[in-house]
């Protein structure tokens, strides 16, 4: 179990502020059928801002992000994380009982999330059409590899190979290099941004249409997000340059394509920095601060263009400079003349960084790490911002099948005993199926 603490700073200096009640999507109820990250990022958000995100696990081991990274206890970290503000109960996708719930379900709900491969719900009498007859104003919200139509449709798919798919793991590491990936399920957390963001429009268009008595045909509730479009769409100008001139782009390290000087520097600490010099007005107070004007005043380093084709010479200068100053002092310097920079942080960072703190990015909850006693463990505020800061977390992912019998009962009317007939016939309460999500 994990509890929130009540609005304070504690020992460690987190904060969390739990007065504020802004959720501008209460009263907005979501079924998420959801395994790993994808579909659960999508539904993290849409709790974060006040929806009952209900969530759907396998009986027995429930979602498989459960065990990622996990060090103690027996939930991880990840999962207490991206399945903040849901309830969790468990069903049996795999029996016909099972599937009844989930029907009797989407009638009290406004939204469908799911992540499984294309072809799996309808093959369970779970498709569309199926779930348009129970609740014809349902928002569905489907995540797959490569979608639900063309050729690669039917393929499993997950965002290390979406990210490759799409572009983007061209571009990251170093040009003699194998390409790398990022440290985190990038594609994943893409995907479901796309997906909170087109349920949220689905939902206005639907209010938008009920409200002149229209009703919005299924095609139009069903949001199709890809994984490896939704890469593709952050890729900026990759395929328009490639089309138009020719260009194919390169891994360029820890450099931006055409874009000088901005790079990662070593300072004299062995700690490293970000620093971001490559606007004109800036570049030349960025080289007045490392006493180079002979850079500033080179006509080969006037645009970008010009210092795209020296970043060699740049940043060996740059590098000269901030290897004899400790990261805070290189900072100090640079910030006084107004040149973007920062620090590379590290999770230890984040966590004592006052700007985090001012805005609660980080607030503590009370939760099982394996050990004796719960430990106060500080988990990522909400994006975006509404009122000067975070809005509060209302609970960690939750226990699995903790709210089984409270959503049961609640909205299905269903008895105890008919929730203990339920999980004997296992529909609920037992191992469920194991089929692949994507």
């Amino acid at each position: 179990m994990a509890e929130s603490h009540d609005s304070a700073e504690t020992t460690d200096g987190m904060v969390h502020t739990g007065g504020m009640s802004i959720r501008p999507l209460d009263g907005v109820r979501v079924l998420e059928l959801g395994n790993y990250i994808a579909a659960p990022t999508a539904g993290r958000m849409l709790g974060d801002f006040g929806a009952e995100v209900i969530k759907v696990e396998r009986p027995g081991t429930g979602d498989e992000l459960r065990n990622w990274r996990l060090y103690g206890g027996d939930t991880s970290m990840l999962y207490r994380t991206i399945n903040r503000n849901k309830k969790s109960i468990t069903v049996n996708l795999g029996t016909e009982s099972g599937r009844a719930v989930v029907l009797d379900l989407i009638r009290h709900c406004d939204v469908l999330l799911e992540n499984f491969r294309p072809g799996i719900l309808e093959k369970w009498g779970l498709g569309p059409e199926a779930l348009n007859e129970v609740n014809p104003d349902l928002v569905i919200t489907r995540i797959s590899g490569y979608g639900q139509t063309g050729p690669l449709s039917g393929r499993p798919g997950f965002a290390a190979i979406a990210e490759a798919v799409g572009g983007l793991r061209e571009l990251v590491g170093d040009p003699d290099r194998a390409p790398v990936r990022t440290g985190v399920s990038i594609g994943d957390s893409i995907a479901g941004i796309y997906a909170a963001f087109g349920t949220v429009t689905a939902l206005l268009q639907r209010a938008r249409r009920t409200a002149n008595d229209e009703r919005i045909p299924l095609q139009e509730r069903v949001i199709d997000v890809a994984l490896n479009e939704a890469i593709l769409s952050v890729m900026e100008s990759l395929i328009p340059d490639y089309l138009a001139y020719g260009v194919q782009r390169e891994r360029v390290g820890g450099r931006m394509e055409g874009i000088a000087p901005s790079n990662a520097y070593q300072c004299a600490d062995a700690a490293s920095i970000i620093i971001g010099g490559n606007g004109d007005a800036i570049f030349q107070r960025y080289m007045a601060v490392i006493d180079r004007p002979d850079l500033a005043s080179d006509p080969e380093l006037q645009d970008n263009a010009g210092r795209w084709r020296h970043r060699e010479r740049l940043d060996a200068a740059i590098g000269e400079w901030t290897i004899r100053h400790s990261r805070a002092e290189a900072l100090q310097y640079l910030e006084a003349a107004g040149i973007p920079c920062g620090p590379i942080y590290s999770a230890a960072d984040i966590v004592a960084d006052e700007q985090y703190r001012a805005r609660n990015m980080i607030q503590p909850f009370m939760v099982d790490v394996g050990a004796s006693q719960p430990k106060s463990v500080g988990f990522p505020g909400i994006v975006p911002v509404i009122g000067e800061q975070s809005l509060p977390i209302r609970s960690v992912g939750p226990d699995l099948g903790e709210h089984t019998r409270e959503v049961l009962s609640q909205l299905l009317g269903m008895s105890k005993a008919e929730v203990d007939a339920l999980q004997g016939g296992a529909g609920v309460g037992s191992r469920g199926s194991t089929e692949e999500q994507r």
